[in-house]
């Protein structure tokens, strides 16, 4: 049962988003899932977010087209 969802928007930060992820799967609390939302990273972040997605079950995983932070939450 996930009583928490976290969403994660990403644009760009390769250097940065596999702390981020680690940092969330690592907490005390798991009964949530990860949303992370890929906003059109032209860089490595979407195949780094995508080999977490494929190992662990409570990240859902959304590429879509670059719309900025806010059409994240769309």
């Amino acid at each position: 049962m996930v009583l928490i969802s976290v969403v994660m928007p990403v644009y760009n930060v390769e250097d940065y988003v596999e702390k981020c992820i680690k940092s969330i799967l690592n907490q005390s609390f798991s009964k949530f899932e990860l949303i992370i939302v890929n906003d059109g990273s032209t860089d490595h972040s979407y195949e780094i977010c995508k080999k977490y997605a494929k190992s662990d079950h409570r990240i859902r995983l959304i590429n879509k087209k670059n719309g900025g932070l806010v059409s994240s939450w769309k």
